[in-house]
């Protein structure tokens, strides 16, 4: 892994509300974006933000299921993120 790639996912994860989205998907396993909003008291569009970020970083995969996404901590999480995700 590069050092661009470690800085991607050191930016997404220097966040409180990602930090929070990651650890209701460490507890829940698969949820829904609505879920996750209401799980963190965040807005809809707020946490799909924030969900986007982790995404783009590869810390969470996400699967749509008609209207509704789904998102859960990434099968192939990169292992600067994986490491620090062990400790939250």
């Amino acid at each position: 892994m590069n050092q661009k790639e470690n800085e991607k996912i050191l930016k997404a994860l220097a966040n409180g509300r990602r930090i929070a989205i990651v650890n209701l998907l460490k507890k829940r396993g698969v949820v829904s974006v609505g879920e996750i909003a209401q799980g963190i008291k965040l807005s809809f569009n707020a946490t799909s933000k924030h969900l986007k970020v982790l995404f783009s970083a590869d810390i969470v995969d996400k699967n749509q299921v008609g209207l509704v996404m789904f998102y859960r901590i990434s099968a192939s999480i990169p292992r600067t993120a994986e490491h620090i995700i062990s400790v939250l």
